[in-house]
């Protein structure tokens, strides 16, 4: 069943801070809303209409409350100018930017529903076949951001988006060039153990965010427990050791073998994102020619 990109809210007792715009009000020139889909703790995204394509599309934009607040404005805007650059089948695409008040990035509308909103909402586990090319597409996305200087550092199942067979990568607010930066920057629960402590972030960095997206749709439960990480953003936290995925569900040995892999503790351990291409797609051939 198709669904918008984000479950709209459904109780008007569940947003903070200023009511979100009703349909049919004017957010910018040529741009009307549809729908409110989801409010963030600085963002709120809404299903548009736009005039000049004609056309439903999905626009993120900076909470009226949130306007003043510092660097908000500025990283919605540098996450949009980031993806007018990028050209890739799984990753989102954007269509615009404006920079004036208040702040809007125009993004292609997706059909389907986040992995996290499926395994919250339907409580399904993915099978071994699917989740290898769901690690196929995230790993080229990856390598793409990777080949454009560009680290992801936040992915989990609630940014991507399922649908036709297809996945793609949404949210690049805090993608950063590879480097030591500030501890914190991330998920708490899904950061690897170099993001909370602040060490140098390289493209392993991303192997651990595609390996926790993959325990978690193949178990149902996230990798790493939110009490292992206390952390918000900029702040050390204690780094997460995932238990091995086999001891949550019984998976194929080769399977567990590649998340358990990406999951290294050490970064130097873990796969480069082609070898984990290349052990994806043994996989699928294997299990392919066993079936046939």
């Amino acid at each position: 069943m198709s669904e918008d990109v984000c479950p709209p809210v459904s109780q008007p007792d569940a947003w903070d801070g200023p009511p979100p715009l009703l349909p049919d009000a004017e957010i910018a020139p040529g741009y009307r809303v549809v729908d409110f889909l989801r409010r963030g703790r600085d963002l709120d995204v809404y299903d548009l209409w736009s005039e000049s394509r004609g056309c439903r599309c999905v626009g993120k934009t900076v909470r009226p409350d949130r306007l003043e607040s510092r660097g908000i404005p500025a990283r919605l805007i540098r996450e949009g100018k980031l993806l007018l650059r990028l050209t890739h089948p799984h990753i989102v695409r954007a269509y615009e930017v404006q920079t004036s008040p208040p702040p809007l990035v125009i993004l292609e509308t997706l059909p389907g529903e986040t992995l996290s909103h499926l395994i919250d909402r339907r409580q399904r586990r993915l099978n071994a076949q699917d989740a290898a090319h769901l690690g196929l597409h995230l790993c080229s996305a990856v390598g793409y951001l990777h080949r454009n200087n560009i680290l992801h550092l936040d992915l989990k199942p609630s940014n991507i988006i399922a649908t036709h067979g297809m996945a793609k990568v949404l949210d690049l607010s805090i993608a950063r060039p590879p480097g030591r930066h500030h501890g914190g920057i991330g998920t708490t629960g899904y950061m690897a153990p170099e993001q909370s402590q602040g060490d140098e972030l390289a493209s392993a960095t991303d192997v651990w965010g595609i390996g926790v997206t993959l325990y978690e749709v193949m178990t149902g439960e996230p990798a790493c427990d939110v009490g292992d990480e206390t952390s918000s953003s900029g702040v050390r936290a204690i780094p997460c050791r995932p238990k091995p995925v086999r001891r949550v569900r019984r998976l194929p040995v080769a399977l567990a073998s590649v998340i358990d892999h990406a999951l290294s503790f050490d970064p130097a351990d873990r796969p480069s994102v082609d070898e984990l291409t290349a052990r994806l797609g043994a996989f699928i051939r294997d299990s392919q020619a066993a079936m046939s």
